[in-house]
């Protein structure tokens, strides 16, 4: 899954969820405790998404 994911490629497990990578470009960002300007590099993030099937397990055992 770990390779998978590091060569771009989505990652679907039936019942449970997907694993996707989402792409975030750099900003200026702040140093909270300095308050200096600093360029926050691009980067590529995990990303899952919860299947139909958990998601109605879970809140099913919900009170």
């Amino acid at each position: 899954m770990t390779n998978a994911l590091a060569n771009g490629e989505n990652v679907e497990v039936r019942g449970f969820g997907s694993f996707t990578i989402r792409h975030y470009d750099s900003y200026v960002g702040r140093k909270p405790k300095t308050g200096e300007n600093i360029v926050v590099k691009a980067k590529k993030l995990p990303f899952f998404k919860v299947g139909k099937e958990l998601m109605k397990a879970v809140n099913a055992g919900k009170k």
